[in-house]
C-alpha cells in the first residue's frame, strides 16, 4: 500500500487500471468455470439418457419444446422436422434428401450459435493477458524516469534514496504480470474447453443425421461416427 500511495499519479492510474482489469478477468474466469461445468454435466446426463435405450421421442418430450441446453434442442429440432415432413405422406428420394439437407443446415446453424456463446468473454481474457504486461512495463518506465529526475534534483544517489523510488516503479510491472498470468492460463484452458464442447455438438449432430437417415431407410452419411 505504501508503494502505491507514494507512486507518481500516472503510475497510480496504471496500477488502478490493471487492478480493475484483473478483477474483470477473474469475474470472467469464475463465470466460465461454472458455465463449462454445468454445460458438460448436462451434456453427459443427456447422452446417458440417449444411450439408455429409450426412444428419442420420449427423451425429446422430457426435454420440452425449447430446451436450454443445445444437445436436447438439437434433438427437438431434428425430430420436429422429421415429423412435419412425414405428416405430408411417404417420401421419395428427393424429398428425403431435402429433409436431410434441412436438418443438416439447422444443426450447423445451432452449433455455430452455441460455439459463439461458449466463447463469449474469452476476448476479455485475451486482451488482459496480452496487454497487461506492457501497460505495467510502461508504468515502470515512467516511474523510473521520474525517480531518476527526483534523484538528480536532490543530488543524493545513496541506496536509501534510490531503492524506494525504483521499487515503486517496478510495482507496476508486478501488478501487470499478476493480472496477465491468470488471464493467459484461463484463456488457453477455456479455448480448449470451447473447442471440445463444439466438437461434442458436432458429434451429436452426426448421430442425429444417422438416426434420421435410418428412419428414411437410407445409408448414414459419411460424416457419421457412431449411432444413437
Amino acid at each position: 500500500m505504501t508503494l502505491f500511495m507514494e507512486a507518481d499519479f500516472v503510475v497510480k492510474g496504471i496500477m488502478v487500471g490493471l487492478a480493475i482489469a484483473s478483477v474483470w478477468s477473474w469475474a470472467v474466469i469464475i463465470d466460465k468455470a461454472f458455465r463449462f461445468a454445468a454445460l458438460n454435466g448436462q451434456a453427459t446426463a443427456f447422452e446417458n439418457a440417449v444411450g439408455s435405450g429409450r426412444s428419442l421421442e420420449d427423451i425429446a418430450a422430457q426435454a420440452g419444446p425449447n430446451p436450454a441446453h443445445p444437445l436436447p434442442r438439437m434433438l427437438v429440432i431434428a425430430l420436429s422436422d422429421w415429423r412435419e415432413t412425414r405428416a405430408r405422406g411417404p417420401l421419395n428420394e428427393a424429398q428425403a434428401n431435402m429433409l436431410m439437407a434441412r436438418t443438416d443446415r439447422a444443426l450447423d446453424s445451432l452449433i455455430a450459435r452455441e460455439g459463439q456463446k461458449v466463447e463469449n468473454g474469452l476476448g476479455v481474457l485475451s486482451v488482459v493477458a496480452t496487454s497487461s504486461p506492457f501497460i505495467g512495463l510502461f508504468g515502470t518506465v515512467w516511474g523510473i524516469m521520474n525517480a531518476f529526475g527526483n534523484i538528480a534534483a536532490a543530488g543524493n544517489t545513496n541506496l536509501t534514496t534510490v531503492a524506494p523510488a525504483i521499487a515503486e516503479a517496478l510495482f507496476a510491472t508486478a501488478i501487470g504480470l499478476a493480472a496477465a498470468i491468470p488471464a493467459y492460463i484461463a484463456y488457453n484452458k477455456f479455448s480448449i474447453d470451447a473447442g471440445k464442447f463444439t466438437g461434442r455438438l458436432e458429434s451429436f449432430a452426426d448421430d442425429l443425421q444417422a438416426a434420421v437417415a435410418r428412419r428414411l431407410g437410407s445409408a448414414p452419411t459419411a460424416d457419421t461416427r457412431r449411432e444413437i
